[in-house]
């Protein structure tokens, strides 16, 4: 992918080209039906992986309604075209049987192709929340765009904005639970509060045990301010007796209890000198 630069033109030139390169403007002056053996796939395309099943419910919609919004393309060679926004409603018709796709066709170059892919897959395609995460982060890198403006841009407030980007400083192992589904959005921003060494410990509990969000965050509470531990108390009689060896063998000593009357006697020396010197009130 050529290096995108920072827009000089400023982000309402950019989002006027992607308006007008996505069909919301005219979307009847470039609409043809293209052979869907004719598109690719698109390189600006954020998804990592397409869930069979939602494919198939769009499969099925497709077959009893038809492809209601075109896809949006580039043409490529004189008979290939890129696919710029639409992987989902592409692989559904094929599933369908049709043979024939309804196409908005777009010059447009890579910058405002990313864009477009970026923006409509946000807005229309199904896209797990760390793809989603994901995208939103390429508009901030490859466009300078901030948090209100991309809330602006795909319609989400920008608190969810937000909440969606810091989903990429999970942890790689609970990022990949995130994505197969074993946790929730919810679970995934209660874990962030947590180092990323703890993340994992604590979202291997939370799908073990199959914790609602309410209680992971509780849990994560309870590892951020774990309850100091009580003192052991030792018993007054076992006490005297540890001051009294210690006192006799001129050396520390402790008494360690392990329950059922049973344990153990430790003696501290630092030289043999001292080791010798124990031994002889031993004896």
């Amino acid at each position: 992918m050529a290096k995108i630069t920072k827009l000089g033109r400023g982000l309402d030139i950019l989002l006027g080209q992607v308006s007008s390169a996505s069909g919301q403007s005219n979307p009847n002056n470039n609409l043809k039906m293209l052979n869907v053996n004719s598109l690719q796939r698109g390189k600006f395309q954020p998804r990592d992986d397409i869930n069979p099943e939602t494919l198939n419910e769009l499969a099925e919609s497709i077959t009893s309604q038809g492809v209601i919004q075109p896809i949006v393309v580039r043409k490529i060679t004189y008979d290939k075209y890129e696919i710029i926004a639409g992987e989902r409603r592409w692989r559904a018709a094929q599933i369908a049987g049709l043979s024939e796709i309804p196409a908005i066709i777009r010059e447009i170059d890579d910058q405002v192709a990313l864009a477009i892919g970026l923006i409509e897959n946000i807005q229309r395609e199904s896209l797990t929340p760390l793809e989603e995460a994901k995208a939103l982060q390429q508009l901030i890198e490859d466009f300078k765009m901030t948090h209100a403006e991309i809330s602006h841009v795909v319609g989400r407030s920008r608190s969810a904005v937000s909440n969606l980007i810091r989903l990429l400083q999970l942890n790689d192992s609970v990022k990949q639970l995130l994505g197969n589904g074993d946790l929730e959005m919810g679970h995934a921003r209660a874990l962030l509060s947590l180092k990323e060494e703890q993340q994992f410990d604590v979202a291997n509990q939370v799908v073990k045990r199959s914790l609602s969000v309410r209680q992971t965050e509780e849990l994560v509470k309870r590892v951020l301010n774990p309850k100091p531990k009580k003192p052991t108390s030792v018993d007054p009689h076992i006490e005297a007796l540890i001051q009294s060896l210690s006192k006799k063998l001129e050396s520390k000593t402790e008494i360690k209890q392990s329950g059922n009357n049973k344990g153990k006697i430790v003696i501290h020396y630092k030289s043999a000198e001292e080791l010798n010197n124990i031994l002889k009130h031993i004896n």
